[in-house]
């Protein structure tokens, strides 16, 4: 595994000028592109109740996504070490986001991940989630906590 910095540079580029930029907070859409260098770009908007694109992904669904794929890939790599065979993996994560007098903060994200194994311990197989959760760089940098409700089929 690398060790060390790693760095990493997307470009958010704001695309809701109706001609009158933000004269007025009903003036503008909040619709914006997140690009990375030889990556398919992302279209962007807040949350429809903060008059965004429900057609277009928030930030608030990239965090859950962002903590749920993390997961995953630490997942099928430790799973992958001790000999059990993941055939497929499905998370139905949430997220919960509290508004408050400061702005709001998302309280927890819970993961539900079920998966599908043709060999190893299951056993085992639903404890490797605990060191996927422990090596999860999103976890770790959250300051909230992130769940995880796993099921294991065979």
């Amino acid at each position: 595994m690398a060790s060390g910095v790693h760095h990493y540079q997307v470009g958010v580029e704001w695309t809701g000028n109706r001609g009158s930029g933000t004269s007025g907070y009903r003036d503008y859409d909040r619709n914006h592109t997140i690009s990375a260098d030889g990556k398919p770009a992302i279209p962007g908007s807040s949350d429809p109740a903060f008059r965004g694109d429900a057609a277009r992904w928030n930030p608030e669904d990239l965090l859950v996504a962002s903590a749920s794929a993390c997961h995953k890939l630490w997942y099928l790599h430790l799973c992958a070490e001790a000999g059990i065979v993941v055939t497929a993996y499905v998370d139905e994560a949430e997220g919960t986001m509290k508004e408050d007098a400061s702005g709001g903060r998302f309280e927890r994200i819970v993961l539900r991940p079920r998966v599908t194994i043709a060999a190893g311990d299951a056993e085992l197989a639903a404890s490797l989630h605990h060191a996927a959760h422990e090596k999860c760089y999103i976890a770790n940098s959250v300051n909230f906590p992130i769940l995880c409700e796993p099921s294991i089929e065979s």
